[in-house]
């Protein structure tokens, strides 16, 4: 008997041992997936700039398969760990934002923001309307879970859109070439050089609907809490969660943008080593602009948006501006590889074993149906778009990371007894969405573009 208990307790380091070997394993090679997806990252994104695929696509499919595979991984699950999806989401669509602020070459105004209200102010609404409605009446969803749902997958996202965004800055025009616009674009780039309307239209909307889904992500938490007599709750989420939010949220980008263009843009940018801390910055200025307006109670996505616009009207050259926005694009491709491998291993682990035909339908009709019919709707009349034009703004409502989020925020931060199944919904529609906008951006957006180049030769 002693000598049992003897050889038992000898035992008992190499057991521990041997369950550290076994977590250490799973471990590096979960360190070889990522690595494998930011070596792809790093070596065949350029080539998929003519082929009628995307790597997000590679990234969902790589995550989905190591983890599918019998190697020891535990695929990540978003159900189990609310707080990291929530936070690591967060990040990559806050420095996406600012990237699409970066991006952009015209200052809002109504007129030549037209495209943009319109896809804000008519298209998000219908479409959230479209989804709340089928998640009630189809999936059979309880009300304050539908909203949910559709304020999850109503915002178009800005890292996944980048085929059919527009590029990066253009680099500088000298003084004698610049022409300034009357139309309240930035004079650093001549006529020919700045954004045509179709690219500013989804690059605008993916910059903006990240931000004005916020308020129905409160709004769904409030019916589920406050059940659907509003008299006890409505005043208070229009005044505080709709005005007060977003007003707090423009002024803080506009206000923290400006201070940070007198730091950022004073930096010198001549050898390598000065455009990397400028580059550097811009991770800075993402933090900075996003947690103190959060600190006020404002919407920090919409700040990081307006403060990145801020930046790219106000600054000095634009060597700085490159610096920045390159910084930020390397940024937004480490974390999206990141996440979408993510993705694919909680599918790969059963994210999708709550998914009825009816869910799965919901977001196909919205890939399909709702979106590009509600698109339609808001762009019927605009004379900035072409028909074609109006009917590839209407279909690339790309859904990705920031519907991660919004879904991730609010079932950590309620709950919903429909859970499951809201994440079954909405990890398809993504993985949907993924596929069929990666698949046919670079075809579609090739063809538009030669068509509009014949019909300027003609």
């Amino acid at each position: 008997m002693t000598t049992n208990c003897v050889n038992h307790t000898e035992l008992e380091p190499l057991i521990e041992l041997s369950k550290t070997l076994i977590l250490l394993e799973a471990y590096d090679l979960t360190l070889v997936v990522v690595g494998l997806g930011v070596l792809g990252l790093a070596a065949l994104l350029h080539r998929f700039e003519n082929l009628p695929f995307s790597f997000p696509i590679l990234a969902l499919a790589l995550g989905y398969i190591a983890f599918a595979l019998p190697l020891g991984l535990t695929p990540p699950d978003p159900r189990q760990h609310g707080s990291i999806a929530v936070h690591l989401t967060e990040i990559g669509v806050i420095i996406s934002l600012f990237g699409v602020g970066l991006k952009i070459d015209r200052l809002p105004n109504l007129r030549t923001w037209s495209s943009t209200w319109r896809m804000l102010g008519i298209c998000m609404p219908l479409t959230m309307v479209g989804v709340a409605l089928l998640g009630w009446w189809m999936v059979g969803l309880a009300p304050a879970a539908a909203v949910l749902l559709a304020a999850a997958l109503a915002p178009t996202d800005p890292v996944l859109a980048s085929d059919v965004q527009v590029g990066e800055p253009e680099p500088e025009v000298p003084d004698d070439e610049r022409v300034a616009s009357d139309e309240g674009r930035s004079p650093n780039r001549a006529p020919a050089e700045r954004e045509d309307e179709l690219r500013f239209t989804l690059t605008s909307e993916a910059g903006l609907n990240d931000s004005l889904a916020f308020p129905f992500t409160y709004l769904s938490l409030f019916m589920l809490t406050g059940g659907l007599s509003a008299s006890d709750w409505f005043t208070q989420w229009l005044l505080i969660d709709v005005f007060y939010r977003v007003f707090a949220g423009v002024t803080a980008g506009v206000a923290v943008g400006w201070v940070l263009t007198h730091v950022l843009l004073r930096l010198p940018v001549k050898s390598e080593q000065e455009k990397m801390n400028v580059g550097v910055g811009a991770l800075a200025a993402t933090l900075l602009l996003y947690s103190l307006t959060e600190c006020v109670g404002g919407y920090g996505f919409l700040a990081v948006f307006i403060g990145g616009l801020t930046i790219r009207h106000r600054e000095p050259t634009q060597q700085s501006h490159q610096s920045l926005h390159i910084f930020a694009e390397q940024a937004e491709q480490l974390l999206m590889t990141g996440i979408l491998i993510a993705l694919g291993g909680a599918i790969a682990g059963g994210l999708f074993a709550s998914l009825t035909w009816e869910a799965a339908l919901l977001g196909v009709l919205l890939i399909f149906v709702v979106r590009p019919g509600a698109g339609m709707v808001a762009l019927a009349g605009e004379k900035r778009l072409s028909g074609l034009d109006r009917c590839i703004a209407s279909f690339f409502g790309i859904r990705g990371i920031g519907c991660l989020y919004y879904l991730a925020y609010g079932v950590h931060e309620g709950e919903f007894r429909d859970e499951n199944l809201l994440w079954a919904a909405c990890a398809f529609t993504i993985a949907l969405s993924v596929v069929v906008h990666g698949v046919s951006a670079s075809p579609v957006i090739r063809f538009r573009d030669r068509r509009a180049r014949t019909a300027g030769e003609g």
